[in-house]
């Protein structure tokens, strides 16, 4: 019998466990290797912390959705790759052997955790640990008024500082008087997004009264705020890191082919360009020769042809390639009920869009919801 290691609870591996849960591979072993038993979906992250979503809606289930896939679930962190011995390495010593082998379990922002969480800092990942320190922050918010910086100019950063925006708003009093700063190194928000999307977000985010500080590099979190790398410091009671995406540091370590970055180097078919018997998806993976960005919507896409692939690699067959799409709107949300939309050169923005968002968002739940799959 041949052994499935999934390494990583992933949006593109639940597809795979959905994929698994239809067309189970015969005389295989599938084992799910991941600290959690719910994933966070990125889509809903904002909903959540603006305080337009319950925590439920937000995550997927993992353990129902591993169990009908007659996968074996491990509740534990992977540290380690022997790629030549074809084992993993857990936090708790275990090894445990593969013969195919599929990594999903995301990135890490590119800061150091220590430095990152001096006395007042928290990062976005893991999303379990940056959701506990926000509910405490929205309970001080009620008592004292806040200062809060988000370092991080992406699109998935200032969606988040308007979605904390709105939560406090909502609460009124103390947590509506709450000042919020967004600071990032580059020139402008979201630089890789269209003029458009740039100038809509900068609307909502003066609209807000959202401090915005563009072209500073920062260095760490301090006691009193966030320390720039001239020397100054931007007061804060907390600093939310919402920077870009880093691999995990114990990648290097394995024999497994990287990028220059450190993240693993597959082809088109996700699969590691030195291991055929290894493959991955999401933000721990750069496809050779692809654009593609690491965001939770190109690990989607990737779901259902890693699943297909893997499928065809336990039968050793031949791989199918990944194609990504060309074009796909991107939709944000900027605060409330209201969101953007971008398809090529063409934006729009209103509640409208953000209704259009919250159906794309929760027929992707569903997809993943056993019990909406056994009523169907």
């Amino acid at each position: 019998m041949k052994r499935l290691v999934l390494v990583g609870a992933g949006h593109a591996h639940m597809e795979v466990l959905r994929t698994f849960w239809r067309e189970a591979p015969r005389s295989v072993e599938v084992i799910l290797v991941s600290p959690e038993d719910d994933t966070p979906y990125a889509g809903m992250l904002p909903g959540l912390v603006a305080g337009l979503r319950e925590w439920r809606e937000a995550h997927i289930a993992v353990t129902p959705l591993a169990r009908y896939a007659s996968a074996r679930f491990l509740r534990t962190w992977a540290v380690g790759i022997d790629a030549d011995q074809k084992q993993i390495h857990t936090i708790d010593g275990e090894m445990l052997d593969y013969d195919i082998l599929s990594l999903n379990m995301g990135s890490t922002p590119p800061v150091d955790a220590e430095a990152a969480r001096a006395r007042n800092g928290v990062m976005v990942k893991p999303v379990p640990t940056f959701l506990q320190v926000w509910d405490a922050l929205v309970e001080e918010a009620q008592k004292q008024q806040l200062r809060i910086v988000v370092a991080g100019g992406g699109a998935g950063g200032v969606e988040l500082t308007l979605a904390m925006h709105h939560r406090l708003q909502t609460l009124g009093g103390t947590a509506a008087a709450c000042d919020l700063t967004l600071v990032t190194g580059t020139a402008t928000i979201v630089p890789d997004y269209p003029a458009g999307v740039r100038a809509r977000l900068m609307r909502a985010l003066r609209a807000a009264r959202i401090g915005v500080l563009t072209g500073v590099r920062v260095d760490c979190s301090v006691p009193d705020g966030l320390r720039l790398d001239n020397g100054g410091i931007v007061p804060a009671h907390c600093v939310v890191w919402a920077t870009g995406a880093a691999p995990p540091r114990w990648l290097v370590d394995t024999t497994l082919a990287l990028d220059a970055a450190g993240f693993l180097a597959v082809n088109d078919r996700l699969q590691s360009t030195s291991h055929g018997n290894v493959f991955a998806a999401g933000d721990v993976a750069t496809i050779n020769g692809s654009a593609q960005p690491r965001s939770a919507a190109s690990a989607i896409h990737q779901g259902p042809a890693l699943a297909r692939n893997l499928l065809l690699a336990l039968e050793a067959k031949p791989l199918e390639r990944f194609t990504p799409p060309t074009r796909t709107p991107i939709l944000i949300g900027t605060g409330g009920r209201q969101a953007i939309g971008t398809w090529g050169p063409f934006t729009v923005g209103g509640e409208w869009i953000w209704r259009r968002k919250d159906r794309i968002d929760r027929e992707f739940m569903a997809r993943y919801s056993v019990r909406d799959a056994l009523d169907r």
